[in-house]
């Protein structure tokens, strides 16, 4: 018998943001079954930054990624030691 996948729930102002001329997605999102919220920051070039905490409401989630991308500066998400790549087949 195979399983149903679960359902993804996303907050519905998860949102575009311009910081120092660089645009970034902010999306937040739990498996439908779980109560906390993952954080998910995009930078202009693509790549996901994904915060290891999760959070108990997706507001606090949305307040942290403001006040990390205003506190850091867009530098700060694009200098590359930050992101661990994937492997290569």
């Amino acid at each position: 018998m195979i399983e149903d996948e679960p359902n993804l729930v996303t907050f519905g102002k998860s949102q575009h943001v311009i910081i120092d001329v660089f645009p970034f997605s902010i999306e937040i999102y739990r498996l439908e079954q779980d109560k906390t919220w993952t954080l998910e920051v995009v930078d202009h070039e693509g790549t996901s930054h994904v915060w290891d905490d999760q959070f108990t409401s997706d507001k606090d989630a949305r307040n942290t990624a403001i006040q990390a991308i205003e506190a850091e500066g867009a530098i700060a998400f694009m200098r590359g030691d930050n992101v661990i790549p994937f492997r290569k087949s």
